[in-house]
C-alpha cells in the first residue's frame, strides 16, 4: 500500500493561486430551466424570471444547495446547486411546453399575462386559478426534472440570448 502521495513534476505542491486552478465541470443529471415569451420586455424577462424560480426553490428543496460565507465569515443565502437555463419561444411554443411538462409530471411553475397586473401573491394566485389550463396566456414557464426530460419538454425553444 503506497502512503505518500504524487506530486507534480518538480515536487510544485498547490503553488499557483486558487484561480490558476482548473476544476472538472459538475453535470448534473437533473435541468433547471425556464422558458419566456419572445415577445417580453426587458424588464418583463427578469420579473418573470425571479418569480418562476422562486417557486422550484420553495417547494423542491433537492435543487438547493447550501449557505454561502465570505472568507470574513459574513454569511449568505444559499442559491441553486446548479444552473438555471433561459429559454425563449412563441406563444404555442410555451403552450407545448406547458403540456408536456403536465403530460411528464414535471413540477413546473406558470406566470401568465394576467400576473403583469397583480401587486400581490393572493391576486396572482387568484388570476391564475380564474382560467382554465388550456385558456391560461402563458409568458414563463419554469420547469425541473430529469435532464432528458426537460431537454424534451423544451422542444422548439431556444436558448435565450
Amino acid at each position: 500500500m503506497q502512503t505518500t502521495y504524487k506530486t507534480a513534476p518538480g515536487g510544485d505542491r498547490q503553488s499557483r493561486p486558487m484561480s490558476a486552478m482548473t476544476f472538472e465541470p459538475v453535470r448534473f443529471d437533473t435541468k433547471i430551466a425556464v422558458l419566456l415569451r419572445a415577445d417580453l420586455a426587458p424588464w418583463q424577462r427578469l420579473n418573470v424570471t425571479a418569480f418562476l424560480v422562486s417557486g422550484l426553490g420553495a417547494t423542491l428543496p433537492e435543487v438547493v444547495g447550501e449557505p454561502y460565507e465570505d472568507a470574513d465569515g459574513v454569511s449568505y443565502l444559499p442559491m441553486f446547486r446548479q444552473p438555471v437555463l433561459v429559454f425563449e419561444g412563441g406563444k404555442e411554443t410555451l403552450r407545448a411546453a406547458h403540456e408536456r411538462a403536465l403530460g411528464r409530471v414535471l413540477p413546473c411553475a406558470v406566470f401568465t399575462a394576467d400576473l403583469f397586473a397583480t401587486g400581490n401573491d393572493r391576486d396572482n394566485r387568484a388570476a391564475v386559478r380564474a382560467v382554465p389550463t388550456a385558456g391560461l396566456d402563458l409568458v414563463g414557464l419554469a420547469v425541473y426534472g430529469p435532464r432528458n426530460g426537460v431537454d424534451k419538454v423544451l422542444k422548439g425553444a431556444r436558448m435565450h440570448p
